[in-house]
């Protein structure tokens, strides 16, 4: 199974998971993959479109008709969309894009298979250590002060709502693997994050 070979790093919005996951692919020359940005992706061409950010239906067939590729940049059926899903539209519609369960379906289904393609590797989100690759290797859960995490961010209101939403969601919520190793990043620099990710392998 590739997901015994995967680095899981989940938290909530500002906790820095993709600034650790991408420095630890890095120290152990192994692929990366942030799954938020499949959600994004999704989000971004659906706003673009005008469908309903509350149409599960419509979002599920979207979601299977792209093609999302996620590497040093982030392609939309050939677009580099980069920079699009990053926008504030994008932030604060992404977690009701992610809640509906078609659409978890078949982007986590994409996310086992990109495990499996390259043999496991470091993948982040919020639903990596407790849904996506439970027998992960090793499974770390960043969290953060909220004070912290909305400077990060510079929008306090947004990490209250995707916290909100992300921990409440039916289908996948937000939450720690029982047997994660929980890391508060609130006084801690990357590096330091890293060696004690590392630590543990």
């Amino acid at each position: 199974m590739a997901g015994d070979r995967v680095i899981a790093i989940d938290g909530p919005a500002g906790s820095g998971k993709s600034t650790v996951a991408q420095a630890v692919a890095r120290k152990l020359g192994v692929a990366y993959l942030d799954t938020g940005a499949m959600y994004r992706s999704v989000t971004h061409v659906a706003l673009q479109r005008g469908v309903d950010v509350t149409d599960g239906d419509a979002l599920a067939g979207l979601a299977r008709e792209l093609e999302i590729e996620v590497g040093d940049r982030v392609l939309v059926d050939g677009d580099d969309v980069s920079e699009a899903i990053r926008t504030p539209a994008v932030n604060v519609a992404v977690s009701t894009v992610a809640a509906h369960p078609e659409v978890r379906t078949e982007l986590v289904r994409r996310q086992k298979a990109w495990a499996a393609t390259h043999q496991g590797g470091v993948m982040e989100g919020r639903d990596i250590g407790t849904v996506v690759c439970p027998d992960a290797r090793l499974k770390v859960f960043l969290t953060a002060g909220e004070d912290e995490r909305a400077r990060r961010r510079n929008d306090e209101a947004d990490v209250e709502q995707r916290d909100r939403l992300d921990s409440t969601r039916a289908v996948s919520p937000l939450k720690t693997a029982d047997d994660a190793v929980v890391i508060d990043t609130t006084e801690l620099t990357v590096d330091e994050v890293v060696t004690r990710i590392l630590e543990r392998l």
